[in-house]
């Protein structure tokens, strides 16, 4: 599964194919890595597909949105071959078509990796692997890892503000003058909870020998298997079959020059 993957070498594994994908601009090499994308999504990962959808489908409408308009305001380098459609200041030719049909498969593999990477990755393991595998340092990792585990606590005070603030019968203004002043009372008292919390972190880290030296041992190891590098393998190779197939086509086309 892929959520067994060491998270440093999926995300390396997400980000070659998403800087290699940005040079494509035609329509093959990202329609046959997106249908990659979705096999390893629906048989390999276990992500739920409503889960899936429900984050797909927004950004989605997004990227078409964007190729849309990138359809009808292409770069004259881009926007040649026969004239489809030119109707009032609209004007798509076939060269425009292929520019905005890429653009959105692009975004669509963009949004496919996002969450192919998000939703099979733990925080915790991420952090832990970045620092074993990729020599993030320490103060950093552990940092990172205590401002995550704080963003639940910060949400359920709040939560407690805001009922406090009910149960005193503190006014609630309208409008945007209102937002602001309720923000001002919320932000004070959260961010002095903030400072506290923080102090005791980093007393309680450095009562326990923590020192943010990089020769330490980890109670957690994260390692690389056989299976990761299968995984970081599979990935490659598909895109380069992707590439290959639209070269073979005749479609295969790198800012602007076909090959």
């Amino acid at each position: 599964m892929v959520s067994s993957i060491n998270p440093s070498v999926k995300m390396i594994a997400v980000v070659i194919p998403g800087l290699v994908l940005s040079l494509a601009f035609d329509v093959v090499t990202p329609l046959v890595f997106l249908t990659f994308l979705l096999l390893v999504t629906f048989f390999f990962s276990g992500v739920r597909l409503k889960k899936w959808l429900m984050f797909f489908i927004p950004l989605s409408l997004f990227a078409l949105g964007l190729a849309w308009t990138s359809m009808l305001h292409t770069d004259e380098k881009y926007a040649g071959g026969d004239m489809l459609v030119n109707f009032w200041w609209i004007e798509i030719t076939t060269g425009s078509l292929q520019v905005g049909v890429s653009l959105a498969l692009r975004s669509m593999c963009f949004i496919a990796l996002t969450l192919l990477f998000a939703l099979t990755t733990d925080p915790t393991k991420l952090m832990l692997s970045m620092m074993q595998q990729l020599k993030l340092p320490p103060k950093l990792t552990y940092g990172i890892l205590a401002g995550y585990r704080f963003l639940p606590l910060f949400k359920h005070e709040l939560d407690l503000l805001r009922q406090a603030h009910q149960i005193r019968g503190v006014s609630r203004t309208k409008g945007i003058k209102g937002r602001i002043e309720r923000l001002k009372r919320y932000m004070i008292p959260l961010l002095a909870n903030a400072i506290r919390k923080s102090e005791r972190v980093a007393n309680a880290m450095e009562s326990k020998g923590f020192t943010g030296s990089r020769q330490r041992t980890h109670y957690h190891e994260i390692k690389v298997k056989k299976n990761d590098w299968v995984f970081l393998t599979s990935m490659i190779t598909a895109l380069a079959i992707a590439f290959y197939l639209s070269y073979t086509l005749g479609y295969l086309n790198i800012f602007g020059k076909t090959f």
